[in-house]
């Protein structure tokens, strides 16, 4: 019996990319369920993780492009903890893309081991690739910031007839004209701006919906983060980060009955630490009132390596989506997207969205335009999927 693959392309061969072809193969020798640390489901509609195959790459630093995939996602900048160094020659050569908003101008004042170094020659085309090597998905890891970069790849993704998963805070699959897009297409989006597996948006959403759950009334937070990667140099640079300001802070707004005035909720990057590399590291402070209108305050500083900590919603996100793919459904993924993206096209808590992927996994998907449950045979069925 032949085994399923999922034909995987990559744009952006950074932190997050590394870690998650890392995270491939050290699945793939990890056959037992209960042996498999740090994965949400081992196996998703007979696909195990092992069965993601990156068939096409994208970048733009001359220390990537030209190379075969298994030695770019080493190459500095890259800088994530290196857990499966025995990566196989994939016979793939990461092509160059084209830099539009890639490159933040303020980074030429950084040493190169620490920024992006562009590449001299001419940028490949992105469609024929990916028709060429047969690409199925592709996933979005351009810097923060990228709005031309990301949305040129979107459109790649529906020249070229593959799935969509973009994990960076442009927004794509929440946005309605992108969304009806990838519908008309009859091609599955998942989108925008992925979580972490335990990161710090998905604490503060917990400890935010705690406080709420339990009468808590909430007065004032703030979430500052920083980090040592390229994903907080680029940060440094404050038109870059509106965007992703937006996602963060709907991520916690959106789990409260009553959400805070703009200026009691601070949440976003706060410094660029060279350092500190691939950690990054949150501090995070809620304050409220109890019974008796007594005050509560609650301060968390959570430390973890942030591209493996992204792995863990990625390595779920493609393999819903090549299900989508398999059964015909179009569109944005509504569970998927609420489950492992901080500004999917709906909010819901993440105990539902859980619950919302498991049915999907079983064949039940949700309407994002009716916000209503439908059984996937009859979405394969309908003509406007």
């Amino acid at each position: 019996m032949d085994v399923k693959k999922i034909k995987l392309a990559i744009a952006g061969l950074g932190n997050c990319a590394s870690s998650l072809i890392q995270g491939i193969e050290y699945y793939k020798h990890e056959d037992d369920d209960d042996d498999c640390i740090g994965l949400m489901h081992y196996e998703i509609g007979g696909y195990k993780p092992g069965d993601i195959e990156v068939v096409a790459a994208f970048d733009i630093d001359s220390r990537k492009v030209g190379k075969d995939v298994s030695e770019a996602i080493f190459m500095p900048p890259n800088c994530t903890t290196v857990f499966y160094p025995d990566i196989p020659y994939k016979g793939v050569e990461v092509k160059k893309g084209p830099v539009l908003d890639g490159i933040a101008p303020h980074m030429a004042s950084y040493s190169d081991d620490k920024s992006f170094v562009a590449s001299n020659g001419e940028p490949c085309d992105v469609v024929k690739e990916l028709e060429y090597s047969g690409a199925e998905v592709m996933i979005n890891y351009m810097p923060v910031g990228s709005e031309q970069a990301t949305r040129f790849y979107a459109q790649a993704a529906l020249d070229a007839g593959v799935g969509y998963i973009n994990c960076m805070p442009v927004f794509i699959a929440s946005d309605q004209k992108w969304a009806r897009k990838f519908e008309e297409r009859g091609l599955p989006i998942v989108g925008d701006d992925v979580k972490s597996q335990i990161g710090a948006t998905i604490v503060h959403r917990t400890l935010a919906r705690l406080f709420n759950d339990r009468g808590c009334k909430l007065d004032r937070t703030y979430q500052l983060n920083t980090g040592g990667n390229t994903d907080f140099l680029n940060m440094l640079s404050q038109d870059r980060l509106k965007s992703k300001r937006i996602s963060k802070t709907e991520a916690v707004q959106s789990v409260l009955d009553d959400p805070l005035m703009a200026d009691d909720i601070h949440i976003g990057p706060s410094d660029y630490v060279p350092w500190q590399k691939d950690n990054k590291i949150c501090f995070l402070r809620i304050e409220g009132r109890i019974f008796g209108d007594i005050p509560i305050d609650l301060e968390l500083r959570l430390s973890v390596e942030d591209s493996p900590n992204s792995g863990g919603c990625t390595i779920d996100a493609i393999r819903v989506c090549k299900l989508a793919l398999d059964r015909k459904i179009a569109g944005p993924l509504a569970e998927i997207s609420a489950y492992t993206m901080k500004h999917p096209p709906i909010q819901y808590p993440d105990h539902v969205a859980r619950e919302m992927v498991e049915d999907f996994i079983n064949g039940e998907v949700y309407d994002v335009a009716s916000d209503t449950p439908v059984h996937a045979e009859i979405a394969v069925e309908d003509d406007r999927r």
